[in-house]
C-alpha cells in the first residue's frame, strides 16, 4: 500500500512537472505567436504608410506638373483659338435666336448658351484631351513614362488640372461674354452659383478620365478627332444641349440619359436658368440628385478605364516603334 502511494506520488509529481513544462510551452509558442502576428501588423502597417506616401507623391507630383503644362498653354496662346472659336460661334447663333423656350417665358437664346456652355465643358474633355495624349504619346512621352515610378497617375493627374483649368477659364469667357453683349444667362442667387460650381467640377471629372481612356486607345492624331467628332456631334444633337430635350422622341431621350453630356446640361440650366424653364424638362424638374448620381459613376468608370488603358499603352511602347512612327511621318510629310 505504502509503494502504491509512493508510486502514485512520484507519478502525479511528474504529471504536475509535465503540465507545468507544457503550460510554459504553450505560453512560449504564444508568445511566439503574438509577436508574428504584431510584426505582420506592423508590415502591413508600414506597406500601408509606404503606399498612401507614394500616392501623396504621386499626387502633389501630378499637380505641380500640371500647373508647367498651364503655364506652357499661356506663353502658346495659338493653342487657345479653337475655344475662343467655340465661344464665337455660341454668342453669334445667340444674337440671332428669337422667341421663347415653348411653354415658358424663358429666351430661347439662354437655353442654348446655358447648353453650349455644357458642350464647351463636355468637348474640351472628350475632344481636346484624346488629341493632346495621342501627339503626345507620338512624341515618345508615354515611353519616357515607363522609366518613372508612379508615372501614370502623376501624368492623369496633371493633363486633368490642365483640362479642368482650360474648361473653367472657357466658361467664366464665355458666360462673361454672353452677359455683357447678348444680355446672357447668369446665376440669380448663392444657390444658382453653388450648382454652377458642383455640376462644372463634377461634369469634368466625368468626362477628363474617360477622355484619356479613349485617347490611349486611338491610333494616331490625324485619326483621333475623325474618329470623336461624330459621336459628339450626335450627342451634342440629342442631349438637348441646343433645344428643349423635350421635343424628342421618347427613345432618343432615353438613349440619350445614359452619357453624361445630357444631365451636364440639365444641371447648368438649373443653375442658369429660372425655375419657371423646368416646364420644358421632360420630367418637369432639374432632378438635381439623378444629375450628380450619373455623373458620379461616369467619374468613377473613366478612372476605372483610364489608368490601366494608360498603363498598357505605356507598356506596348519602345524605342523602335516611336522610331517607326517618326520615319512613316516623316516620309508622310515628304510626299506631301
Amino acid at each position: 500500500m505504502a509503494e502504491a502511494a509512493g508510486a502514485d506520488g512520484v507519478a502525479g509529481a511528474a504529471g504536475a512537472a509535465a503540465t507545468t513544462t507544457a503550460g510554459r510551452g504553450g505560453a512560449t509558442e504564444g508568445a511566439r505567436a503574438d509577436g508574428a502576428d504584431g510584426a505582420d501588423g506592423a508590415d502591413g502597417a508600414a506597406r500601408t504608410g509606404r503606399r498612401s506616401a507614394a500616392a501623396r507623391r504621386h499626387w502633389r507630383a501630378g499637380f505641380q506638373r500640371g500647373v508647367i503644362e498651364i503655364r506652357h498653354l499661356l506663353r502658346n496662346p495659338k493653342e487657345m483659338t479653337g475655344n475662343l472659336l467655340n465661344i464665337v460661334v455660341a454668342l453669334t447663333l445667340a444674337s440671332y435666336l428669337s422667341g421663347d423656350v415653348p411653354g415658358t417665358h424663358v429666351p430661347m437664346a439662354h437655353l442654348t448658351l446655358s447648353g453650349f456652355a455644357a458642350y464647351l465643358l463636355f468637348q474640351i474633355g472628350l475632344v481636346s484631351l484624346p488629341q493632346i495624349l495621342v501627339t503626345e504619346r507620338e512624341e515618345g512621352a508615354l515611353l519616357r513614362l515607363r522609366a518613372t515610378p508612379g508615372g501614370i497617375p502623376a501624368y492623369l493627374v496633371a493633363k486633368s488640372v490642365l483640362v479642368v483649368t482650360l474648361a473653367l477659364a472657357t466658361l467664366v469667357l464665355l458666360l462673361g461674354t454672353a452677359a455683357l453683349l447678348v444680355d446672357g444667362p447668369l446665376p440669380h442667387s448663392a444657390g444658382g452659383w453653388l450648382t454652377l460650381l458642383w455640376v462644372s467640377a463634377l461634369g469634368l471629372l466625368a468626362v477628363v478620365p474617360l477622355g484619356a481612356a479613349i485617347g490611349a486607345v486611338l491610333p494616331n492624331p490625324r485619326e483621333a478627332l475623325a474618329l470623336i467628332m461624330l459621336p459628339v456631334m450626335a450627342l451634342l444633337i440629342t442631349s438637348g444641349a441646343m433645344f428643349p430635350l423635350s421635343s424628342l422622341p421618347g427613345v432618343v431621350q432615353k438613349i440619350a440619359s445614359v452619357f453624361p453630356l445630357k444631365w451636364m446640361a440639365q444641371g447648368l440650366r438649373s443653375a442658369l436658368l429660372p425655375d419657371a424653364a423646368r416646364a420644358a424638362e421632360p420630367a418637369g424638374s432639374w432632378e438635381l440628385p439623378t444629375v450628380a448620381l450619373v455623373l458620379t459613376a461616369w467619374a468613377v468608370l473613366g478612372f476605372l478605364l483610364a489608368v490601366p488603358l494608360l498603363r498598357r499603352a505605356a507598356r506596348r511602347e519602345s524605342g523602335s516603334r516611336l522610331a517607326q512612327r517618326h520615319r512613316r511621318s516623316t516620309g508622310d510629310a515628304r510626299t506631301a
